[in-house]
């Protein structure tokens, strides 16, 4: 397989990590959402956290192929 071909599979993985987690973004216990009159105010701290972990796991993944 070249390095081409491995690229794309990545790519691919990660493309559908994304997609199965869009739904989940923002939404999840533990964000922050505060609204008082036309002032708003959105923090994915959790989001942040599992999407830092999930990219994590992938690296180190990946990591050991090469």
């Amino acid at each position: 397989m070249t390095e081409f071909g491995k690229i794309f599979i990545v790519i691919g993985v990660v493309f559908i990590i994304v997609g199965l987690l869009w739904g989940f973004i923002g939404k999840l216990p533990g964000d922050i959402s505060f609204k008082k009159g036309n002032f708003s105010f959105h923090f994915p701290i959790v989001t942040s956290i599992v999407i830092s972990i999930i990219l994590t796991l992938i690296f180190a993944i990946i990591g050991r192929f090469k």
